[in-house]
């Protein structure tokens, strides 16, 4: 439907939603990363060649949650953005790395174990720590050119207090959308068919083999359902909605109308949400990594119980007693 003017979208939304996501991943992002790379530390020499891409992933996270503040702030503020047009360029291009390097070193992790049960005997002892560090640097380094020309993409309004956008302003948002697609096809899609390729191969030589070892099913099968959770809740939904939301904002721009621009949006912002939960979703590669996580857990959950119910006797308990005992 074509108008003359189209109606304004509604921004309220992101500003009710974004803040308490970003609140809550921050505190149970920084929480789950500190004990999933203090765990990997202490298990180093157990987990393998494939340690170094869990330690890359989670400086990523890290690298990214110290930014959440910021935007917590910028959100509350109805999208005021007060911290100067270069500090939102380095935010955003920190969570893109977070988001394209988790996606890339997962890409790794899922090579390594595609190698190791398909392949065993021709890369046993050929892959070495020196080699996993070489190509999580090549990572970073692809990741790196793949973000930098989002940087050259206007941001903000000037010095003013005032949009820090996550992709650029309605003037180049057509150049925006292409490069976004390019990125989507480089940095999102061919990853995603390679680790689809990876395991559709380890899945058939495991349900024909007899002789793997149960444990190395067991993670394999564990890592698989971490990685559908990952690309299905995280990736998939931010890829999708992002780039369907850059092509609305070209048809308003042409004065295009269409009556779901406004639902786009808001699924977008809630994908945007979903999308920095992997930064407290991937501390569960750790778990797959680790077999006695689990129960370094469950005895950290119970000593948490226990402590909440001899504070809460301790501050109540003495007192009903002596009530009931004089009712009695």
């Amino acid at each position: 439907m074509n108008k003359s003017s189209c109606a304004r979208v509604s921004f309220k939304f992101e500003h009710n939603f974004l803040p308490p996501v970003y609140i809550l991943v921050f505190i149970v992002g920084l929480v789950a990363n500190g004990w999933g790379l203090k765990s990997l530390l202490y298990n180093w020499k157990k987990l393998g060649n494939v340690n170094v891409f869990v330690l890359n992933l989670g400086l990523a996270d890290i690298l990214y949650l110290l930014t959440l503040p910021f935007l917590v702030v910028y959100y509350l503020m109805e999208s005021k953005w007060i911290f100067g047009d270069a500090f939102c360029k380095i935010t955003r291009f920190c969570f893109n790395l977070n988001l394209y390097g988790s996606i890339g070193f997962l890409t790794c992790i899922s090579v390594y174990r595609y190698l190791a049960i398909v392949h065993p005997m021709r890369v046993k002892g050929r892959i070495t720590l020196t080699h996993s560090v070489g190509i999580s640097v090549m990572v970073w380094l692809l990741v790196s050119v793949q973000s930098l020309p989002d940087m050259f993409f206007t941001k903000t309004f000037g010095n003013k207090p005032g949009k820090c956008y996550d992709t650029t302003n309605k003037i180049y948002v057509e150049d925006y959308l292409k490069y976004s697609l390019g990125w989507t096809l480089t940095g999102f899609f061919i990853p995603l068919l390679i680790i689809l390729g990876c395991y559709g191969h380890v899945i058939v030589v495991l349900c024909r083999s007899n002789t793997t070892d149960k444990l190395l099913k067991q993670r394999c099968l564990k890592l698989l359902c971490i990685l559908i959770l990952l690309f299905s809740v995280c990736y998939i939904p931010h890829h999708v909605l992002k780039n369907l939301n850059l092509w609305s904002r070209v048809l308003l721009k042409q004065r295009n109308c269409r009556k779901w621009s406004n639902g786009v949006f808001i699924a977008h912002q809630i994908s945007r949400g979903l999308v920095c939960l992997n930064s407290a979703l991937n501390p569960l590669v750790y778990l797959h990594g680790s077999e006695n996580i689990l129960a370094q857990l469950r005895r950290r959950l119970q000593q948490a119980y226990q402590m909440f119910n001899r504070l809460f006797l301790s501050n109540s308990g003495s007192v009903p007693v002596a009530q009931t005992a004089d009712e009695l």
